[in-house]
């Protein structure tokens, strides 16, 4: 490669990934202003992608910069996701949380699939969202898409639909809290365990109390824990199907061993052996919320309304209709 074309890669590379940046940040502009707040940066700034690409197509000149942020800032955001996992909460809550998260996982997506196959939606964004209601909304989809082989459209999308849906829900979650024979810490389990996102599940639990709030993310977090055998499992079956196929295996995502890491460090390593004060936890938190914004704003430039519109809309029908059995069914086991 000679110089000049040196140089120009490096040009879109620098010039794509600000241009993410430029994006994300004003997905995090209108996130705070009123009527916006609710949704979030994530959502906002995948529509504004979305958007983008619809009205003034894809930007082909900073595509490096644009991939760069898709697929490089999307693992780096998820090994620092990892910090928001404390482990030692987990085991000290023991066996029945954990076997709660475990059915929740299950039977969102299988029942999930079971709607897809029935309404003959799109498989692709059918597992991706069942995945999404059933571990930890986007962050989970982000996780599992380069095992699956998911297309970046298809992850981008994903993203925003469970992003949206579960906003809805959870605004709807504090709505009906006051007419719910539900005791405030049942109410945060209940949260915790049914809805999409840790964003969410903040959204509706801090209204009922910090008792509340607090089991709310226990009950979140346990499920956050299920990704990495849940990604372990995945891997397994994709292996599995490519045994009969040309196809190479699928290579394990060490992305994720580095979220591990990072769980384990910030459970038994920050404020243990190493001192760290709040405000620098949310730093890295504000940190990996935009990184992982950045990198949405990538995917979601390679989704093509055009494409989409038809195989989306099924698919959105089977999470809502999901997303509703499994608020149902989580109501009998807290």
């Amino acid at each position: 490669m000679t110089h000049t074309k040196k140089v120009g890669k490096y040009y879109s590379l620098l010039l794509g990934v600000a241009f993410t940046f430029i994006i994300a940040s004003i997905g995090f502009s209108l996130a705070s202003l009123p009527g916006f707040q609710q949704i979030g940066s994530l959502s906002v700034a995948i529509v504004l992608a979305i958007l983008y690409r619809h009205f003034l197509g894809f930007p082909e000149r900073i595509r490096a910069g644009i991939q760069f942020s898709a697929k490089r800032l999307l693992r780096l955001a998820i090994i620092l996701f990892g910090l928001k996992l404390n482990i030692n909460v987990i085991l000290d809550e023991g066996f029945p949380l954990m076997l709660r998260d475990l059915l929740v996982v299950a039977f969102s997506i299988g029942v999930m699939m079971l709607l897809a196959k029935w309404l003959k939606a799109d498989q692709s964004l059918s597992i991706l969202l069942g995945i999404g209601t059933g571990v930890c909304g986007a962050s989970a989809i982000a996780a599992v898409s380069p095992i699956l082989k998911a297309k970046e459209e298809d992850t981008a999308l994903s993203a925003g639909i469970i992003s949206l849906i579960g906003t809805i829900f959870a605004i709807g979650y504090t709505i009906i809290r006051p007419i719910l024979p539900m005791e405030a810490v049942a109410y945060g389990m209940w949260s915790g365990l049914s809805l999409h996102e840790v964003a969410h599940v903040v959204l509706a639990g801090k209204p009922a109390g910090e008792n509340a709030l607090a089991m709310a993310l226990l009950a979140k977090l346990g499920r956050v824990f299920l990704l990495i055998p849940l990604s372990i499992i995945l891997i397994w079956i994709m292996n599995r199907k490519k045994q009969n196929t040309t196809d190479h295996k699928i290579p394990f995502p060490w992305f994720l061993v580095g979220f591990l890491i990072m769980s384990i460090i910030g459970s038994f390593v920050l404020g243990t052996y190493i001192s760290v004060s709040n405000s620098v936890m949310d730093g890295v938190s504000i940190v990996t919320s935009y990184i992982l914004t950045m990198a949405m704003v990538g995917l979601g430039l390679n989704v093509s309304l055009h494409d989409l519109r038809q195989r989306a809309f099924k698919p959105v029908i089977a999470v809502v209709l999901t997303s509703i059995l499994l608020a149902i069914a989580t109501s009998f086991i807290v």
